[in-house]
């Protein structure tokens, strides 16, 4: 490879993709558009507001409320309630029910809680609807139904420094006095539409993703055909990780189907398969415990004898591992270090550019699917359909070199001075991620002193392990956030946080403590930590725009420290927190 001319290859296409409004370039799902966020799944019963006081309340029902959930009960703290605004426990896998769903990392790793619950995962990438049943699983065998808030929207989270609890206002008129709350309302729930001119004109059925209409297509998540596109012209606009998922059964069962790429992914192998219950059954106890440790160790450049997932994002790394250990002692810096990643990964994308050459029988089509930019400037796929998908008759890839769709009207789409006639339109057009926590999140929470976490955010995350925010006790942010930052395995890093949750509390009722608060040194102490590290996941300008740097933003993502984690990597992260919080001192915290 001439790397040189890779690097301006690089930066030629990410030029191409650059735009002045970089996230403002979306709609948020308001006013018109205020029905992307209605709820397809459940129908909200009525049910009188609630009151009172609950030891812990925790906002979001996804794994990181689950997994802290279950936590706390294991730890004998009982009166938990969950508040989320899906109409069941599952968070993303709620709100995820398209075709095709699935997760990117393997099951073993991926679910939490297996061996607690029992369930044994049917393949290694599972799909949606049995993720989504296993968050079920442990709603129920953790027992955390019965106190639930489902189909609750909280408006205004606000400190009472009289009582020393959090008040918690919710859209069902609810009004609860929690001694702690817990915040779970991570980036992936909140859905955001491409801003294209027109997009409101379109006469034919149109959704996102999220919320897929089956009484439209048919099928239902199962993976039932889908029977309502047999004679329609289909468009799906964006080719990211859930669009990778999606057109293969779009392919399968549309009339025609149009795919409106913007940039290309990178499609690695997945090579998923069903696992052996012979084989499952012979795993030891503390099977989980183990997998999850062997994939962060790996994952993350350390060295195992084995490696127990065996995926592509443990692939990458030990290729920047065995060459970085080829090298004398004194030639490992960080520089070389670095050397050895961009080799490594100029490997790896060659060969995934290849693949298309391979699989797809269009050399112009294949062409079009490369991806230009480095493997981790946007979320890593792995599938073994996807590409395949475009040597069918009934399947057209119209590459917009980066412009992406110019406009739609009543009857289809415009690429530069084409039209394509559509009857439905489906929009990949993924989740809010840049944009303000509490935008996402859907309301403001409001500290010490009426200070509100937007104003102490604004110029960026301030925190003390991701979890600890000073001037607002008792309340932890639970995500993988200026921590771990392990993005190939989020629930690890959930876990890893509801299990030193749990510890901090079973610590604050053992002393008589009523408020648990990060010191304003302990914060900034972290903060001066994570600064000092040079890996800024996100943060390289070089990359070809999207949400991992900001939609290419990167002078705009505050001081860059949201995408930043321990200096020393995700596995040292894990042992350091496990020894933080089993020695007792939880340092840097004050219980009053």
């Amino acid at each position: 490879m001439d790397r040189t001319a890779l690097r301006e290859k690089y930066r030629a296409e990410r030029d191409k993709r650059l735009r002045a409004d970089g996230n403002d370039q979306y709609i948020e799902p308001t006013g018109t558009f205020a029905h992307y966020l209605d709820d397809p799944y459940v129908q909200r019963t009525e049910r009188a507001p609630r009151t009172g006081d609950v030891e812990f309340a925790f906002i979001g029902g996804g794994f990181a409320g689950l997994v802290v959930g279950a936590a706390l009960k294991r730890a004998g703290i009982d009166d938990v309630c969950i508040i989320e605004k899906g109409g069941d426990f599952g968070g993303t896998w709620y709100w995820n029910r398209y075709p095709g769903a699935m997760c990117d990392t393997a099951a073993f790793v991926y679910m939490p809680l297996l061996e607690e619950t029992g369930h044994m995962p049917t393949e290694k990438y599972a799909k949606a609807p049995e993720i989504l049943e296993h968050c079920r699983r442990i709603g129920e065998h953790f027992d955390l139904y019965g106190n639930a808030l489902l189909s609750t929207e909280v408006t205004d989270l606000e400190w009472d420094p009289a009582s020393s609890r959090w008040i918690i206002r919710s859209n069902r008129g609810d009004d609860i006095r929690a001694r702690h709350v817990g915040m779970g309302t991570g980036p992936l729930h909140r859905p955001k539409l491409p801003g294209i001119d027109g997009i409101e004109r379109f006469e034919g059925p149109a959704g996102h993703r999220s919320r897929w209409n089956y009484d439209v297509t048919g099928g239902d998540p199962s993976g039932a055909p889908m029977t309502g596109l047999n004679d329609k012209r289909v468009g799906i606009i964006g080719t990211g990780a859930t669009a990778v998922q999606c057109i293969p059964h779009l392919a399968e069962h549309a009339g025609e189907l149009f795919v409106f790429q913007r940039t290309p992914s990178s499609i690695d192998v997945r090579n998923n398969h069903p696992i052996d219950p012979g084989w499952f059954a012979t795993l030891e106890p503390g099977w989980q415990q183990q997998w999850l440790e062997n994939f962060t160790i790996l994952q993350t450049g350390g060295w195992a004898e084995e490696d127990l997932v065996q995926d592509g994002w443990t692939d990458i790394t030990q290729r920047i591992f065995k060459k970085f250990t080829e090298m004398d002692s004194g030639e490992r810096t960080v520089e070389s270090w670095m050397a050895a990643f961009h080799e490594s990964d100029d490997e790896k994308m060659e060969e995934i550019r290849a693949r298309c050459d391979e699989v797809v029988n269009d050399p112009a089509t294949a062409e079009a699917l490369k991806p230009w930019y480095r493997q981790l400037c946007k979320r890593p796929c792995f599938h073994d359909e996807y590409l395949l998908a475009y040597n069918k008759p009934n399947v057209t890839l119209v590459d917009t070199d980066g412009r992406g769709v110019r406009e739609i009207d009543r009857s289809g789409a415009w690429v530069g001075d084409r039209h394509y006639e559509l009857d439905c339109i489906v929009y990949a057009s993924g989740f809010e991620v840049g944009t303000s926590y509490a935008r996402r999140s859907g309301y403001d929470t409001t500290g010490r002193n009426g200070v509100k976490l937007s104003q102490r955010w604004d110029p960026g995350m301030v925190s003390k392990h991701g979890m600890h925010v000073h001037g607002f006790p008792n309340l932890y942010v639970v995500s993988p956030m200026q921590a771990a930052n392990l993005i190939s395995n989020i629930p690890h890093n959930l876990v890893e946080a509801a299990n030193t949750l749990a510890a901090i509390l079973q610590h604050a009722n053992d002393t008589g403590a009523v408020e648990v608060e990060v010191t304003q040194e302990a914060e900034n102490e972290w903060m001066d930590l994570l600064r000092s590290n040079p890996r800024r996941f996100g943060a390289d300008p070089d990359c070809t725009p999207g949400y991992y740097n900001n939609e290419g933003k990167v002078d705009e993502m505050g001081d860059g420290l949201a995408g930043v984690g321990y200096p020393d990597g995700a596995w040292a992260y894990f042992q350091y927190i496990k020894g933080w919080r089993e020695s007792g001192d939880f340092d840097g915290l004050e219980f009053r």
